[in-house]
């Protein structure tokens, strides 16, 4: 199947160097999910300190959208201060919305998907006022709405130096399509938490932006439990966010006051989770660097400035 290499290299997928390491020279980085509010990162601070690891990167699934101005500064205020990237979820989504679809068995799939321009627009929204609140960072789920970021950024509407993280709710799952949410300007990309080495190889040869893994999946997302692998794992798909969610966990989403208690117990657990895999990573591969606090020194320069970020008017002759 000569032809088909052909085709793979045209697409830019195959035959290429890219660098293994983040542009602090280190392979991993580690993240915790669902973290669902100011007091759940709290909990989080507190593990990592008594189980001294490094979490570089906490996300959070609800969506910026259910959280209030004040919480939103808090989290930005106490992931700079801990030198931890907050990365938020863009809030209006299908599975919130009126629609049967993505309630339905078969559509449930599609539940993180924004549907019409009218959801799109409170997507865009919500992400600007995130931003006036110090977020720098974003979990997205829906190509059409990955573009109108990166389309809102090169018109000024939105600050230059944004992550969009695309979630593990679209999970690429091969080089062809994780190359397409590159271009579009994706920073990094969640990919399925079952990928093999081999896939994981594959998939870091087609593009240079961080990879995001799940090391230990929630049941929803299969389950896989492979801490003791995750020297492999950054080998073959540095530079790597290793990811800790927690199997035989219930879930939380949309998160609150009502799950407060589940979520930092969730969260704290998985902090462990990850210092297992730590132990396990200098046991099988040692010498592999993780980033140290504060890496993303673009995020937190935005954040030390303390400016409210508002959209640019525009002059009227």
């Amino acid at each position: 199947m000569s032809w088909v290499a052909d085709v793979l290299g045209g697409l830019g997928v195959t035959g290429r160097d890219h660098e293994t390491s983040f542009p602090d020279g280190a392979a991993f980085r580690i993240e915790i999910p669902s973290v669902e509010g100011p007091r759940v990162l709290e909990a989080v601070l507190r593990a990592a300190e008594a189980e001294g690891i490094t979490v570089n990167r906490v996300s959070q699934g609800s969506g910026a959208v259910l959280l209030r101005a004040v919480e939103l500064r808090d989290m930005a205020q106490a992931g700079l201060e801990a030198g931890v990237e907050v990365c938020l979820f863009v809030g209006p989504r299908e599975r919130y919305g009126v629609g049967a679809h993505a309630r339905s068995e078969d559509g449930r799939a599609h539940g993180d998907q924004v549907r019409g321009l009218r959801q799109i627009s409170y997507a865009l929204e919500d992400v600007l006022r995130a931003t006036e609140e110090g977020i720098r960072s974003f979990l997205v789920a829906d190509l059409g709405l990955l573009r109108a970021l990166t389309q809102a950024q090169t018109h000024g509407a939105l600050p230059a130096g944004l992550v969009w993280k695309v979630s593990a709710a679209m999970s690429p799952s091969n080089p062809v399509t994780i190359k397409i949410l590159e271009d579009l300007g994706a920073s990094t990309v969640n990919i399925p938490a079952d990928a093999t080495l081999a896939e994981l190889a594959e998939m870091r040869a087609a593009v240079s932006i961080p990879l995001d893994l799940y090391v230990e999946s929630p049941d929803a997302l299969g389950g896989v439990v492979r801490g003791q692998e995750l020297g492999d794992l950054i080998k073959a798909g540095a530079p790597l966010y290793a990811k800790f969610g927690l199997r035989n966990a219930q879930g939380v989403y949309p998160g609150g006051l009502h799950l407060e208690a589940v979520a930092c117990a969730n969260a704290t657990e998985k902090v462990h989770r990850a210092a297992v895999a730590l132990e396990w990573l200098e046991r099988l591969s040692p010498g592999l660097a993780q980033s140290k606090p504060g890496a993303r020194r673009e995020i937190r320069g935005h954040l030390r400035r303390r400016r409210r970020w508002r959209r640019p008017r525009h002059q009227h002759g």
